[in-house]
């Protein structure tokens, strides 16, 4: 049975701090996971997955798409499990998905940037 929480002085309540244990399964099967990823992104890259023409000229080189899909797959096992943000406090979940909105927005400006010059028209 859990211990209720207490309020404190400032009528917040305070919760103790404990620590979740995660078992030697649950990183053995995260393990298996990211093996199993590392082999689909090798055997991904023997394979020409072709490519697609978009409307304004943009193509779509499908293996670097896969691969940044597995590699993404991979980092959320890693930050979750590894990292233990799945069972942190919701402050360091949104510190965390902060970072990574972040990170996202920077990504976009800059590919934005990089797809709207006017190269060799100049």
């Amino acid at each position: 049975m859990t211990e209720p929480t207490r309020r404190s002085e400032h009528g917040s309540d305070e919760h103790h701090n404990e620590h979740h244990i995660v078992s030697p399964v649950t990183y053995a099967i995260i393990l298996g996971c990211l093996l199993v990823f590392t082999g689909l992104t090798v055997g991904a890259s023997f394979i020409d997955l072709g490519e697609t023409r978009l409307p304004f000229n943009l193509v779509v080189y499908w293996n670097p798409v896969v691969a940044l899909a597995i590699a993404c797959t991979k980092m959320v096992l890693v930050v979750l499990f590894f990292m233990h943000v799945k069972y942190s406090t919701r402050l360091t979940q949104l510190t965390v998905g902060a970072g990574l909105f972040t990170f996202l927005a920077l990504v976009g400006m800059t590919l934005s940037d990089y797809m709207t010059r006017a190269w060799g028209r100049w």
